[in-house]
């Protein structure tokens, strides 16, 4: 037998050489590697970005849980269609209304979180060595999908306005002149994960027109938008450009991430193909669930509850907000959010956010480094922030302990004048407040 599948203390794996090439792409992120660490009680963890679930009527649920399989549980408990229960597609077109955007049902196939959207579009259109752009920063999983179907990561600047749009089209020219074209423009456009800033209303249809003049199709992920904290909803991309965008959506952030139910907006063409492509994968999602979503849509006070998380949300987004402004010394910048989970914090010259990692976790504090959100090994002097999950008084406390962290390393480097690596740019941000 060859060394590929002999068993020895040198390969754990037998089955080593014999996988596909595509699966070298398939690594732990670096959120994931942190739960089981963030998840011990004496750690505040603002890395995950975990939606507050127990804010939930949990009693109303479990009795609309009842009365589903009590009314419809041969139904829930079947088979369904690859596209999505009818009806729960009709719900998902009036809660994309709300951003502007005008849907048939048909228009919309239904899957397992967004994830599993962004999954089957990249699978649609990338092959192998494929160009596909994202922003940088970006969201972590969505790294992980384009490198696992091979594609080539490319970054394009962005800065607190969203992503830029000069810099979006410098980039697709010069792919051009190189006899390259990107298959994807992936962007998280309002309230963006990580770096949670929001693209301008003036920019929004130059970038469409840069896509659309440059026949790269736009990935909308949008699983924040409905959690604005400071002003109503923005019109997703999607509104203005229904033949260039494909906009995908979930219940996670807005509902409860346990039911797995996302979905995907696409023209006509692209829809179908989704469809096949879901069809192949998982013959039909959970009935179930999809039921579940839509009668807790159609018989619960959603907007109430949208309200209230927005609300609690805006509570502790404020909390972390003061916290690094009254804690954090001289040179930490950061973004301040209109909405969603998370702020992306930028360190002084010098220090290294995943460098310093074991140490906040010695000081009972967790984040997530920025490296995680780049393809190209950028953000070293960056973390995410999550607020979504701890209560205040918790976050207040978690910022001190890393503030103290943070302090401790200035001081390490003053002392022995540890020489700053160069950086490249290091994504949105934002000045601190003067604390002299």
């Amino acid at each position: 037998m060859g060394d590929d599948t002999t068993h020895s203390s040198q390969n754990t794996d037998p089955w080593r050489g014999r996988y596909a090439d595509r699966a070298a792409g398939m690594v732990a992120s670096e959120v994931r590697a942190l739960f089981a660490v963030a998840s011990r009680p004496e750690i505040v963890s603002l890395a995950g970005g975990m939606p507050a679930v127990g804010a939930l009527p949990l009693e109303e649920v479990g009795d609309m849980m009842a009365g589903l399989v009590r009314d419809r549980g041969a139904e829930a408990l079947q088979y369904g269609s690859a596209q999505g229960d009818a009806s729960l597609r009709e719900s998902i077109t009036e809660v994309m209304a709300r951003e502007g955007i005008d849907a048939d049902p048909d228009d919309v196939i239904v899957t397992v979180g967004s994830q599993q959207a962004l999954d089957l579009v990249t699978r649609i259109f990338v092959d192998p060595g494929d160009t596909v752009l994202t922003e940088a920063p970006t969201y972590v999983t969505a790294l992980g999908v384009f490198a696992a179907y091979q594609a080539r990561i490319e970054h394009v600047p962005m800065d607190e306005h969203g992503v830029v749009p000069e810099a979006l089209d410098e980039h697709l020219t010069r792919l051009a002149a190189a006899g390259r074209r990107a298959k994807l423009f992936y962007t998280v456009p309002t309230f963006s994960n990580p770096a949670g800033v929001t693209l301008a209303a003036e920019r929004r249809p130059r970038v469409l027109e840069i896509c659309r003049r440059h026949g790269v199709l736009v990935l909308e992920d949008n699983p924040y938008g409905l959690l604005h904290l400071d002003a109503g909803p923005t019109r997703a991309l999607r509104a203005d450009d229904p033949e260039g965008v494909v906009y995908l959506g979930s219940f996670s952030k807005t509902l409860a991430p346990g039911l797995r139910v996302g979905w995907a907006c696409a023209p006509a063409a692209v829809r179908a193909k989704l469809v096949l492509a879901a069809e192949s994968a998982m013959l039909s999602h959970s009935a179930f669930a999809q039921l579940a979503v839509d009668r807790y849509l159609r018989t619960q006070p959603w907007d109430e509850q949208l309200k209230e998380f927005r609300e609690m949300y805006r509570t502790r987004r404020d909390a972390m907000l003061d916290a690094l402004s009254a804690t954090m010394p001289p040179g930490v910048t950061w973004t301040r959010p209109a909405g969603g989970f998370f702020v992306w914090l930028t360190l002084p010259e010098g220090l290294d956010a995943k460098a310093m990692l074991p140490r906040a976790v010695g000081a009972r504090v967790a984040y997530v480094p920025g490296t995680g959100f780049y393809a190209d090994g950028s953000g070293t002097a960056n973390m995410r922030l999550s607020y979504c999950f701890p209560p205040a008084e918790r976050i207040r406390d978690g910022v001190r302990r890393l503030a103290d962290v943070v302090g401790t390393e200035l001081s390490l480097r003053d002392t022995f004048g540890r020489a700053p690596a160069s950086a490249p740019d290091q994504g949105p941000q934002t000045p601190a407040p003067d604390l002299a």
